[in-house]
């Protein structure tokens, strides 16, 4: 396509690839280009799972487009309903989506890292928060990075701008999976694939649960659970019984997602 992203749909797994030469930087009429795009995938029910990676082998994403930036693009501009690139603020997605980090993940590139729910980086990827160095301000990662790794990894990232390897990220919980080069997209299908093939209603239960309960103590977190919907459906389904049969039957489960 020619608006910097390009997909590919294989059944119930979206591919998302930024394809923006010669970085993969994103001005706003690719920011709110994929919010449309994380916004339609959330509502088609016959899509399970989403991928996001950039085109090349040498960028993810720089994050914002400073080009853009210079020509008077302001970052208090309106991104989408999810931010900067779709995947920044809190929104209702509730299906997995897995990063492909097939390079430099920089910036507001990071931040749409830190919005996925599975992360395979290449080993010769990066992360940095560079924006110290050109006067912006990471919110999106100021706010979600020290929940993910400890306080004074996250300051040190956000006031030095410098960058961590795939290695250091994997260290910290910040990759689950560091492939060779140019293996990123295959790591990260099998993955899809895997997900794309368990029952329909769990996932969607599972990014509820663990998004509402992130900042709740163990016991309010367990009504939370009692009062989701979605929780409930997993409890209430026909899939349930299905599993327990599958299990008792030795075969595979046939899910109906109901």
């Amino acid at each position: 396509m020619s608006d910097g992203v390009r997909l590919v749909r294989n059944g119930s797994i979206l591919e998302v690839t930024i394809d923006r030469p010669k970085a993969n930087a994103i001005d706003l009429k690719t920011s709110l280009r994929l919010n449309d795009i994380w916004t339609d995938f959330q509502k088609d029910p016959t899509l399970r799972v989403g991928i996001l990676t950039g085109a090349g082998d040498k960028f993810f994403s720089p994050g914002w487009d400073l080009k853009a930036a210079a020509d008077g693009e302001a970052t208090n501009s309106n991104w989408g309903v999810g931010g900067f690139g779709g995947l920044n603020h809190p929104r209702n997605l509730d299906k997995p989506i897995i990063a492909a980090v097939n390079g430099i993940a920089y910036g507001g590139g990071f931040e749409m890292v830190l919005g996925t729910d599975l992360i395979v980086m290449e080993e010769h990827a990066r992360f940095a928060l560079p924006e110290i160095k050109v006067g912006v301000l990471p919110d999106a990662a100021t706010i979600k990075l020290r929940r993910r790794i400890p306080y004074h990894v996250a300051v040190e990232l956000l006031m030095l701008g410098r960058a961590m390897d795939a290695a250091e990220a994997k260290q910290w919980g910040l990759a689950n999976w560091v492939v060779p080069k140019g293996e990123a997209m295959q790591k990260a299908r099998e993955v899809a694939t895997l997900i794309a093939e368990g029952p329909p209603l769990l996932f969607p239960a599972l990014k509820q649960l663990l998004h509402h309960s992130e900042m709740v103590a163990e016991n309010p977190a367990f009504e939370l659970h009692d009062a989701l919907h979605a929780v409930m459906k997993v409890a209430q389904s026909e899939d349930l019984l299905e599993g327990a049969r599958a299990f008792a039957e030795k075969r595979k489960p046939n899910w109906k997602g109901r």
